[in-house]
């Protein structure tokens, strides 16, 4: 792939963008259609959890799979499967009778999703090989995500206002169909020198520990503690399965060596604060403007474009940052932003009023803006790129991650709080422990961010990246000539 011509480069980068575009899309048009789904299906607050969550949680479950596989089987074949099982998924979501068959529906688009945003990924490290060029590119790609959060909401406000919610799910099909027949034509295969094995009781420990952890949080302020215990008892299992089994095998579904990284550690756990943040931010947003504000839609759409523009216009300057001066800057700049915004809410009751709620739209869009780039990124740099897939796809789990436990932990908060009684009465002080969580999500990234960037974190990688390559040409060499 080192042999394509700069403009194909730049097409092949588009085409990935694609689909970036659609499954970010998809996340930000779905909040703004919570209150009119809540209303049409009957659903509780945990019901419009789920259908974020039942979305986050497969994909994360499933992405570090289908990294894997696609550095084994072929990039291409993977990316090009996921585009028509997304694409499917949507158009099945928008016939769903009920919340339960929505649920269904989206977890297909979520096994759909778990084929792009990672092996996109893995395309654009193995396409763009100059590092500067690589975080140019990464820039881009997060700029994608800003398009998404800016055309989000105020596409699916248009389309929930005039034609209904199911329709937020039609916009998928035309850019998924041109992704496909464009990435048939003009991204070429590429696949790890070295296959891996699958791990199929890695991923059932992955899927087991996920999924009950989620359960458990989204459904506790509803059910008795002695029927969420149980789920906290296997979530605990699972990762100490995880522990136990992955180091032992030749080619674990999760490479816990990555982990001896400290920048590749911090990125993980960034990326899992900055976008908890995101989704809990992005859930009480939603509600509060059309369910106490009493904004319709595409009016709540237009209060998100304080958030939606800075993300946007800062995402390709973090990238730059990245390819010029490192990712501690951009770091620090995200955590600092999204910890004073999140405050501006827990503390000074920013949605009472104007001039508040716009700073603190405005402060959390830079801070996200920021973080996203120095994330994937530091994942990415330092590693052997026959593995490229493997830690493009561990930053992205970590990414839907952070997501599905914001919400499922945020959105448990504010039902907590709010109870039985109506949303207009009482939510401004329920959401206030989940707007101290964002808070607390921002803070980490800042501290993170300033131990994972340093002149250690860096020797940290560099014995870490030395291990793994020395690993490689090991296992690389035949037994009889070791012997």
């Amino acid at each position: 792939m080192s042999e394509l011509s700069p403009r194909r480069r730049m097409l092949v980068l588009a085409i990935c963008c694609m689909s970036l575009l659609i499954v970010s899309l998809d996340n930000t048009v779905l909040n703004v259609a919570l209150p009119s789904m809540q209303q049409d299906l009957h659903a509780s607050t945990s019901g419009l959890q789920w259908t974020i969550d039942a979305y986050t949680l497969v994909l994360a479950s499933l992405l570090m799979l289908a990294g894997s596989t696609a550095d084994r089987i072929g990039r291409k074949r993977v990316f090009m499967a996921g585009l028509v099982v997304f694409t499917v998924g949507s158009v099945l979501c928008s016939l769903a009778p009920n919340l339960e068959a929505l649920v269904a529906f989206r977890m297909i688009q979520a096994v759909g999703g778990s084929m792009l945003n990672p092996v996109a990924m893995s395309i654009i490290t193995n396409t763009f090989t100059d590092p500067r060029e690589r975080a140019r590119a990464i820039g881009a790609w997060g700029a994608v995500v800003g398009i998404s959060m800016a055309a989000g909401p105020l596409v699916g406000g248009l389309l929930v206002e005039s034609v209904g919610w199911r329709s937020i799910f039609w916009i998928n099909l035309p850019v998924g169909l041109a992704a496909l027949l464009l990435t048939l034509r003009f991204v070429p295969e590429s696949r790890a020198g070295k296959a891996r094995r699958p791990d199929p009781v890695g991923q059932l420990l992955v899927i087991a520990l996920f999924g009950s952890l989620t359960y458990a949080i989204i459904e506790a302020p509803t059910t008795a503690f002695t029927s969420t215990a149980p789920l906290v008892a296997v979530a605990l299992a699972a990762l100490l399965g995880l522990l136990w089994y992955e180091p032992r095998r030749a080619e674990p579904l999760i490479d816990l060596r990555f982990f001896r990284s400290a920048p590749f550690s911090g990125a993980t756990v960034i990326a899992i604060s900055a976008f908890a943040a995101l989704g809990g931010f992005l859930f009480l947003s939603t509600l509060y403007l059309q369910n106490v504000r009493g904004l319709t839609a595409l009016e709540a759409g237009l209060w998100m474009l304080p958030m939606a523009a800075p993300t946007f216009l800062c995402a390709p300057l973090s990238g730059r940052l990245v390819g010029s001066r490192g990712p501690r800057v951009p770091l620090l700049i995200a955590g600092c932003a999204m910890t004073v915004s999140g405050i501006l809410f827990a503390a000074f009751e920013a949605e009472i009023s104007d001039t508040t709620l716009f700073a603190g739209y405005v402060l959390f869009g830079i801070g996200f803006g920021f973080v996203n780039a120095p994330i994937t990124n530091t994942a990415v740099s330092g590693m052997p790129r026959a593995q490229a897939g493997v830690a493009a796809a561990v930053a992205s789990t970590s990414r839907q991650l952070g997501q599905t436990l914001g919400v499922a932990v945020v959105g448990a908060v504010l039902a907590s709080g709010v109870g039985a009684s109506s949303y207009r009465e009482l939510f401004v002080p329920a959401a206030r422990p989940g707007w101290w969580i964002i808070a607390a999500c921002g803070f980490a990234v800042l501290v993170l961010g300033a131990v994972s960037s340093g002149r250690w974190a860096r020797g940290t990688a560099e014995r870490t990246a030395a291990r793994l390559e020395a690993a490689e040409v090991r296992d690389a060499v035949p037994a009889a000539e070791r012997a």
